[in-house]
């Protein structure tokens, strides 16, 4: 391992990745290394930082097109849990991670460091712990594991470059992850083992959001190789590489259901995004989110009977209105899961 992460509590001028699955994104390809200035806002109050965050008002609901978006009840069987990257301070450069039972409830913040972006949240197939990015420096971001039942966080990478997207492998025993130079602008799928030993990029395999198959032989990235981005999968050892998707923009962020038969993705322009579900193979590629919602990022639940994902419903066009939702995988019983007044994105549901 790494070094045991010390909090920070500095304030800093930093760059930052802007990621394919951030909540605002003005252009339909993505410019993955595109850079802004970030800095904390004078005055800015932190949070206090307590065991849960204010959770949905259960009686209240939204409307997507006249009719309304209810949130979950007690009687659903909703399992595992959706760790997610929270905006609690309304600025990117201090973006947060959470995480929340699956119906919504038991919403908690994971993360201390104020003044540090962390997203790219997903949980390892034991429920146990979180791996993440996080700034450090400049043109660096790290990728960090937080232990779900004491909160101590190992750092396991040490200046590899912009790394983003780490998930754990369904052994357990590795992760893969993507790193990116600012400079080049070029991107590439990597996997190391679950030690932070052996990093290495997957044989001429550039891409982006990579996630495992269900059995580990395989890795669903998202590249713009051929010109148009679209989703290709490839196996461990880099051989088999091949195309999935054929739709117009998609984006990145990417899953496959629990028992390998679909995949789900989203694509569309600016403000204009959709969830998409496939069969593993590309085929029958279909819309499964209402439109008009702005909805990206999905991920399965552990059962694959649900997608959880990003969505304006209720305020689509305020750039802090991004709200999680689920939906079952035939495009019924849309909800709400959060009611905040700041962004909630990049979902991932686990154990």
């Amino acid at each position: 391992m790494m070094r045991k992460l010390k909090p920070v509590f500095t304030i800093s001028l930093i760059f930052f990745l802007l990621a394919c699955n951030r909540p605002i994104a003005p252009s339909s390809t993505p410019d993955l290394f595109a850079t802004l200035q970030a800095s904390t806002p004078d005055g800015l109050a932190s949070p206090v930082l307590t065991d849960s965050i204010a959770t949905p008002n259960a009686t209240s609901g939204g409307s997507v097109g006249g009719f309304t978006v209810p949130l979950p009840s007690s009687g659903d069987e909703l399992t595992g849990h959706i760790v997610f990257t929270c905006q609690l301070f309304k600025v990117q450069a201090m973006d947060q991670i959470c995480i929340m039972n699956a119906d919504g409830s038991g919403m908690r913040r994971l993360t201390t460091e104020n003044n540090r972006r962390h997203y790219y949240g997903s949980l390892a197939p034991d429920g146990q712990s979180v791996v993440y990015s996080s700034f450090r420096e400049l043109n660096v971001y790290e990728i960090y594991s937080l232990d779900l039942s004491d909160g101590n966080v190992d750092q396991l990478t040490d200046r590899l470059g912009v790394l983003t997207a780490p998930e754990v492998s369904p052994d357990g025993k590795s992760i893969a992850f993507v790193r990116g130079n600012p400079n080049t602008g070029n991107t590439q799928i990597m996997v190391m083992d679950r030690d932070s030993g052996n990093a290495g990029n997957i044989p001429q395999t550039n891409g982006w959001d990579p996630t495992w198959s269900p059995d580990g032989s395989q890795i669903l990235f998202a590249s713009g190789v051929n010109g148009g981005v679209q989703l290709f999968a490839v196996n461990r050892n880099g051989g088999g590489l091949r195309q999935i998707s054929n739709l117009p923009a998609i984006r990145g962020r990417s899953d496959w259901s629990p028992d390998g038969r679909f995949i789900v993705t989203y694509s569309g322009p600016a403000w204009n995004r959709e969830v998409y579900i496939m069969n593993a193979d590309g085929s029958n590629a279909r819309q499964l989110t209402p439109s008009g919602g702005n909805s990206q990022g999905p991920s399965f639940s552990p059962d694959g009977q649900w997608v959880v994902f990003t969505a304006y419903f209720d305020k689509y066009g305020d750039d802090h209105g991004c709200e999680i939702y689920i939906i079952r995988i035939d495009g019924t019983d849309l909800r709400r899961l959060t009611n905040n007044d700041y962004c909630d994105y990049q979902p991932r549901w686990g154990p």
